[in-house]
C-alpha cells in the first residue's frame, strides 16, 4: 500500500507539474491587457505644431494672428500680454521650464498658458455652429444643455485635453480653433481614429501651446515634425499640475 501510495503520488506529481507548466504558458502567452480607453477615444500619432498668444504668422491671413483667437476677440488682452518675449520683429516664442511651471519668463499668465487648438470652431463655423449639439458629444451634459443656439457659448472652449508624447502626459484648455480646417468633426469627434483633414504644416490636427511644447518635450520650438496622442478629459480627471495652477473659465467674448 505504501509502495502503491508513493507511485500515485509521483503520477499526481507529475500531472500537476504538467498543469503548471501549462499554466505558465498560457500565462506568458496572454497579450496584456490593453490601456483603459476612458470616456473619449484617443487620436494617435498626430502632428501638432506650436502657436502662441501674440503671434502673427501671416498679417494677410483671417486666421493668421493670435493676438486674438476664434473664441476671444482680444485674446492677447486676457491673457495679459505676449506669451513669450517681444523683441523688434514682435512677440516670438520662448523654451519653456519646469522650475517656473511652463509659464512665460516675463509675465504670469492671467489665463492658463496651457492650451491648444483643434479643428472645429463652433461660433463662426455656420456648419459646425448648426450641428455642434448633435455632433459634441457633451453638448447635453450639464452646463451645455440649451446652449446651441447661444452665440456667447462655445461648446469647445476650455474643453480639457489629455497629450501624451515619449511616455509624458501633460494637460491643456482649448482656446482657439485649428490648424486649416475648422469643421473636421470625423477626427475630432470621430471614435475610428481618422486622420486630420488638413494638409498644410505637414498635416497638423492640433497646435499647442508653448507650454505645452515644454511639458511634452518637443524637439522643435516651432516646428512641424512632433506628434502626440490626444483624448478629451473631464475636469474631474485631470490630475494635479502646472495645468491646474490658472484654470481659463471665461466664454467667448
Amino acid at each position: 500500500m505504501k509502495h502503491r501510495g508513493s507511485v500515485r503520488n509521483r503520477r499526481l506529481g507529475g500531472i500537476g507539474s504538467a498543469v503548471l507548466l501549462l499554466a505558465v504558458v498560457a500565462t506568458a502567452c496572454t497579450p496584456p491587457k490593453p490601456e483603459p480607453q476612458g470616456k473619449y477615444p484617443w487620436h494617435t500619432n498626430i502632428v501638432a505644431t506650436t502657436f502662441w498668444v501674440g503671434e502673427v504668422f501671416d498679417p494677410n491671413a483671417a486666421d493668421g494672428s493670435q493676438v486674438i483667437s476664434t473664441y476671444d476677440s482680444q485674446w492677447m488682452k486676457s491673457y495679459g500680454g505676449c506669451d513669450g518675449r517681444v523683441t523688434s520683429g514682435g512677440c516670438e516664442t520662448e523654451a519653456r521650464s519646469s522650475a517656473n511651471g511652463y509659464a512665460p519668463s516675463s509675465f504670469k499668465p492671467k489665463e492658463n498658458p496651457f492650451y491648444l487648438d483643434l479643428p472645429y470652431d463652433d461660433i463662426n463655423n455656420a456648419a459646425a455652429f448648426r450641428e455642434r449639439a448633435s455632433v459634441i458629444p457633451w453638448a447635453n451634459d450639464e452646463g451645455y444643455r440649451g446652449q446651441a443656439t447661444n452665440r456667447s457659448f462655445s461648446y469647445m472652449k476650455n474643453r480639457w485635453v489629455k497629450i501624451r508624447k515619449d511616455g509624458k502626459e501633460c494637460f491643456g484648455q482649448i482656446q482657439d480653433a485649428g490648424p486649416g480646417q475648422y469643421q473636421d468633426k470625423e477626427y475630432v469627434f470621430g471614435s475610428n481614429d481618422a486622420r486630420p483633414v488638413n494638409r498644410e504644416f505637414n498635416g497638423a490636427g492640433m497646435d499647442v501651446s508653448p507650454a505645452l511644447n515644454g511639458c511634452l518635450g518637443f524637439s522643435d520650438l516651432d516646428g512641424e515634425s512632433d506628434r502626440v496622442d490626444w483624448q478629451f478629459v473631464e475636469f474631474e480627471d485631470v490630475p494635479p499640475g502646472p495645468w491646474l495652477d490658472v484654470v481659463t473659465t471665461s466664454q467667448v467674448k
